[in-house]
């Protein structure tokens, strides 16, 4: 058990059947869900998961705080991150937003002090049951570079001399990729030279998604804007991490890069997704991923869609 795990709750009279699934799904891992939108087929193709430890996460909350959002945690006290990729199709094509964390586990006591356990794996399987081959893919965009969005990017493919994701342009912003530690592999490297664009604020990099400057996780972290059929997506990446910061965008993350600049960034992200017919993807949202910012007066808050919604 973490440290930080939520104090005893007070008594409170018994959910209702929906609100013991809301509960349920804040504290669980997403699977495979599809969204329908315009034009555009959207699939969250699960990877893993990883663990955040709410305190060290959120260096500034005390225990009080998670007393009062103590629905986000599970028995053992964690945050519930998924992991994994937007599967976005459109006419024949199709774009990955993020690659997951890869073939891999990392056990708590191997992790950073503010995670517990981190796992991926799943994405190939997850792609060849939706029917679509990793060469079927021609777009392969990046709110950022860190290791749980790149995870099968750089991956081999079947005969080791290239890369899974062989056919695909790799897409993030160009200070994303200027800050980055360079290729780890040299297929890696080769593909990079010819396949890397740095996408500018606004640019459309797939029909109907445009990248959205978001910075503050890191500096150059890019959401996605995706319309179709008279709605809008945005695709939050990192600029949130848990539904929990809906109704408290002003908590400060302990692995920013830049953290008013983030606070900043996630306000403005907000107030799109309080604009009307705008929805959002929340990559490491638990199994609330596709939802809808919901004002009450002052209050925020995230209200999950129903899969197929």
């Amino acid at each position: 058990m973490v440290e930080d795990a939520p104090y005893p709750q007070q008594s409170a009279p018994s959910p209702t059947a929906a609100e013991a699934e809301r509960g349920e799904r804040l504290r669980r891992i997403s699977p495979t869900r599809t969204l329908e939108f315009g034009e555009h087929r959207l699939t969250y193709l699960p990877d893993g998961f990883v663990q955040l430890i709410p305190r060290a996460w959120f260096p500034e909350t005390g225990g009080g705080d998670w007393q009062r959002h103590g629905e986000h945690l599970d028995r053992d006290g964690y945050l519930v991150a998924s992991v994994g990729s937007l599967l976005v199709e459109h006419r024949g094509r199709a774009l990955l937003i993020d690659t997951g964390y890869g073939p891999r586990r990392t056990a708590p006591a191997d992790s950073y002090p503010f995670l517990g356990a981190e796992e991926g794996g799943r994405l190939p399987a997850g792609l060849a049951a939706h029917g679509l081959a990793p060469e079927a893919v021609d777009t392969v965009a990046f709110t950022h570079l860190h290791e749980d969005h790149v995870g099968w990017a750089f991956a081999p493919d079947s005969t080791g001399s290239g890369l899974l994701f062989g056919s695909a342009r790799f897409v993030t912003s160009a200070t994303e990729w200027r800050g980055w530690h360079g290729a780890p592999s040299a297929a890696a490297a080769r593909h990079l030279q010819q396949n890397a664009v740095g996408a500018s604020d606004g640019q459309e990099i797939f029909p109907g998604v445009r990248a959205w400057n978001t910075p503050g996780h890191t500096l150059g972290h890019t959401s996605y804007i995706i319309s179709s059929g008279g709605r809008r997506l945005v695709v939050i990446g990192d600029a949130l991490h848990s539904a929990v910061q809906v109704e408290r965008p002003e908590w400060r993350v302990l692995v920013d890069s830049a953290r008013d600049v983030s606070v900043d960034s996630r306000l403005r992200i907000l107030r799109e997704l309080s604009a009307p017919d705008t929805l959002g993807f929340g990559g490491h949202f638990a199994d609330v991923l596709f939802g809808r910012v919901v004002t009450d007066g002052s209050h925020r808050r995230w209200e999950a869609l129903d899969s197929g919604e």
